[in-house]
């Protein structure tokens, strides 16, 4: 099998999952090396298919998102409350970022949909040995959200607003937070 039969065969796989698909699975099904797969994945998005990466594995993306970065500040106690008011209306957590005036701008990916990956996410931190990334900036800090329509990011905003969490923007922050990462990479 081709390589661009092979790319054809994934896309038409992941179109159709109801789940994720492991790239070890995706490597069985079509006899070849997962790192295959890996470079695939790579070649299939280059090209203009959204493909999610997941713990789980890859999932296509079969509609348009829209996105906006918020800017927020609560307590440590209050995350689960934050977290929750986001994705009861609609929205996707894709991460979390701050920016530090010395050491600029610092992401994880976090690909919160539901209340149950709300529940894991604050029992992870709660196990673990780490500390919020929001404490380095005493507690301000950013989500970036998507969801279907520039609507459900409005409401989103509002209810961030009337919780008291959403923050406004200082002089010294970006605007644009992936720019000054590009620039500074």
């Amino acid at each position: 099998m081709s390589g661009e039969v092979r790319r054809t065969k994934i896309i038409q796989m992941l179109s159709q999952a109801q789940k994720p698909i492991s790239g070890l699975a995706l490597s069985k099904e079509l006899q070849v090396s997962r790192q295959v797969i890996v470079q695939d994945i790579a070649l299939i998005r280059a090209n203009g298919s959204e493909i999610i990466s997941t713990n789980r594995g890859y999932l296509m993306s079969t509609r348009a998102m829209h996105e906006r970065v918020f800017k927020v500040h609560h307590e440590d106690d209050e995350v689960g409350q934050e977290l929750n008011a986001i994705v009861d209306m609609g929205g996707q957590i894709q991460d979390v970022l701050i920016f530090h005036k010395i050491y600029g701008t610092m992401r994880a990916h976090l690909n919160i949909k539901s209340r149950m990956d709300v529940e894991k996410y604050l029992k992870e931190i709660d196990n673990g040995k780490s500390n919020l990334l929001k404490n380095v900036t005493s507690g301000y800090h950013y989500h970036t959200v998507t969801a279907e329509n520039e609507e459900i990011l409005d409401m989103i905003q509002e209810k961030l607003e009337e919780l008291g969490f959403l923050a406004k923007l200082q002089d010294y922050e970006p605007v644009d937070f992936w720019e000054n990462q590009k620039s500074s990479s």
